[in-house]
Order: C-alpha cells, then sequence, then structure tokens
C-alpha cells in the first residue's frame, strides 16, 4: 500500500505493551530527555516541539506514570479530599468544584468519606498518604490528632474547609456557620416568632452543626425567647427521618401550642419539616414557618420555595483546590484563612407569626 509523507501510518512501539517516553520520542522524532522535560516543565520545550509531542502522545495513548515519579520524590499529581459524606448535595458541589478546579492544573483527586466518623479519618488519611498524594484537603475544624501529625509529619500541604476556623495550625477555607445560622433565626424573630422549633443532628462530633447550633442559640437568647426541651429534638441529616420527627411534634402541643418556626440545621432536615406539615395538612408558611441552612439543590424548587442561608459550596471548593497548587508550586508564600460570607435567601417558606 502506498504512502505520502505526510500520512506515514502509525509506526511500531519500540517495545511491548503500554507505550513509554521512548515511543514518544521516537513517533515525534525528538529525545526521551526532551519528552521528559515536556510532562515535567512544558513551559521550557519551544511550541512546535510541545505539538509534536502531544500528537505523538495522544496518538499512541500513552498515559504518563505519575508513581513511578512520586517513588524518585517527584509529584504524584495527586490531590486528596476527605468529605464526612458524598450524599449530601451540598458536599457534592464542593467536590464536583474542588475537582473540576485541580483539573485546570492537570491533577487528579482522590476522595473518601468517613460517614461523622471521625476515628475513621486516621485510617483515610494513613491510606492516602502512602499513596503519595501532593496534599489533602479536610472537612471541618474536630479531626483525630493521630491524623493531623501524620500529615504534618510529611510536610505537605493541607487545608481545612467549610468552617471559618480551622483544626490548629491548618488554613481554613470556609464560612461562619455560627453567623449563618444567627442571620436566619434572626429573619424569624424580625417576623415575630416566638415558639420555636430546632432540629440538628447531633454536635459532639459535627463542629458546623456545633457553631450553627450556637448562632441559633445565640439569636433567640438576645431576644429572650427560650425554646422548650420538647422542641428540641436531635435529627439526622436525613428526610424521611426529619419527617418522622417533625409529625411527632406537630402532633403532640404542649399546652395546646404548637410552634410556630422551625430552624433546622440543613436544607435536608427542612425539607423533612415541611412534607410533614403537608401530610398533615398545616400550611407552610401560614400556620408554621420553616428555614434551612445550605442552600442545596431543590430548596428553590420544593413547595413552599425554602427560606434558608446559601453556603458557598462551589466558591469553598475552587479556592481549595487552588490553594492546594500555589503551596504545592510555592506560589504562596504563607498559609492564611480564607472566610467567605454566607447570603440570607428569604423564599416563601417563612412569613409573620400567626397570631397566638
Amino acid at each position: 500500500m502506498s504512502s505520502s509523507k505526510g500520512n506515514q501510518g502509525p509506526r511500531p512501539r519500540s517495545r511491548k505493551g503500554a507505550p513509554g517516553i521512548l515511543d514518544v520520542a521516537l513517533r515525534a522524532g525528538v529525545s526521551g530527555a526532551t519528552v521528559s522535560r515536556y510532562f515535567n516543565d512544558p513551559d521550557v520545550v519551544r511550541p512546535a516541539t510541545r505539538g509534536r509531542i502531544e500528537q505523538a502522545a495522544r496518538e499512541l495513548g500513552y498515559i504518563r506514570d505519575r508513581m513511578a515519579g512520586a517513588l524518585h520524590g517527584k509529584m504524584s499529581g495527586t490531590i486528596g479530599l476527605i468529605v464526612p459524606t458524598i450524599d449530601h448535595a451540598i458536599f457534592s458541589e464542593l467536590i464536583e468544584a474542588f475537582s473540576e478546579q485541580l483539573h485546570t492544573h492537570d491533577r487528579t483527586m482522590l476522595i473518601a468519606s468517613h460517614n461523622y466518623d471521625l476515628q475513621r479519618e486516621i485510617g483515610i488519611v494513613r491510606s492516602l498518604l502512602e499513596r503519595r498524594i501532593d496534599a489533602i484537603a479536610l472537612v471541618g475544624r474536630d479531626h483525630p490528632m493521630a491524623a493531623i501529625e501524620m500529615i504534618k509529619v510529611r510536610g505537605i500541604p493541607v487545608v481545612s474547609l467549610w468552617n471559618a476556623v480551622g483544626a490548629g495550625g491548618i488554613p481554613s477555607i470556609g464560612t461562619d456557620n455560627r453567623q449563618g445560622a444567627f442571620d436566619v433565626a434572626q429573619h424569624l424573630i424580625d417576623l415575630n416568632h416566638k415558639h420555636f422549633a430546632l432540629l440538628f443532628p447531633d454536635t459532639q462530633f459535627n463542629d458546623r452543626a456545633r457553631d450553627r447550633k450556637a448562632g441559633v442559640m445565640q439569636a433567640l437568647e438576645a431576644a429572650s425567647i427560650s425554646v422548650p426541651a420538647a422542641w428540641d429534638l436531635p435529627c439526622p441529616y436525613d428526610t424521611a427521618a426529619a419527617k418522622s420527627v417533625a409529625m411527632g411534634l406537630l402532633n403532640t402541643p404542649i399546652s395546646d401550642k404548637r410552634p410556630t418556626a422551625f430552624i433546622c440545621g440543613n436544607d435536608i432536615i427542612a425539607h423533612g419539616v415541611i412534607h410533614a406539615a403537608s401530610r398533615l395538612r398545616i400550611k407552610v408558611p401560614h400556620a408554621v414557618s420553616v428555614v434551612g441552612i445550605g442552600d442545596f439543590r431543590g430548596s428553590s424548587a420544593i413547595e413552599p420555595p425554602l427560606t434558608t442561608v446559601r453556603l458557598p459550596a462551589r466558591r469553598i471548593g475552587q479556592l481549595a483546590a487552588e490553594t492546594l497548587i500555589g503551596q504545592i508550586n510555592r506560589e504562596e508564600a504563607e498559609q492564611r484563612d480564607h472566610i467567605i460570607p454566607t447570603q440570607l435567601i428569604v423564599r416563601e417558606s417563612s412569613s409573620q407569626a400567626p397570631e397566638d
């Protein structure tokens, strides 16, 4: 079969198996050292040469072996992210933004979740470090000291996400959960509500929920409002569980009174409360107002649309990736905290308190 000079067809590989640097070099007509320089620092290679190397790598299906570089003290190109759960929309937004931003820097993400069991974080951190990750992002302020020490001993960049204050000695990228919760509670106080129900998860191992609960209590105490113990109930981040808890509370008035407002630890719980009120034919917001925290996907579409506090999940993810890349490349001289404001989003699930 004849062929022109400009279309010579695929050349044979220099060895069996997956193509390597020498295969790319042979196809591109350059030295193996030039290909290596290109993958380690593309800007030192002339644009025309870069183009030939990129084309050769693409045609051969060459995949860079980053782990081989990591074994020789070079970067693996992988950054770890540990989240409490991947089952919630708010963390999904964080993960998506973090991954997208890493991709723009030719980096990949290794993700793991501990399902709100902080002791599991020790094993997860160890596993990620064994894979020679270049940096790591954690969520929240509470972490086992053993996990923190493992990270610090290895001297890799680390950030704490989601809260305005990180773990000791670790820079944070997050928001003031206490202030956000204070704002949404104050919104209901300004609407003349005095009878509140609080549905929050166990705060012992969840510093974000702990700060939100503290912000709510600060606002209520400043307004001289107390919450009966029977209306301050633990509730997991689960719509069905929240619906069940709310139905029980709404079906059991205290001195013929029901709460006129529910403050929920996040939007998932608030969705469950709205479903409970609908099942009991209690009008939201005319009979009871419901507010959440997070502004999850779907919170603007539920009926009625949910009043909530917008947490900047995507911005936190983007800034976390940029900060870690800057630390890896030594572009940031010092580690510092980044506090991103929350935003009260008033929708149709809250209104003036009904008359007593």
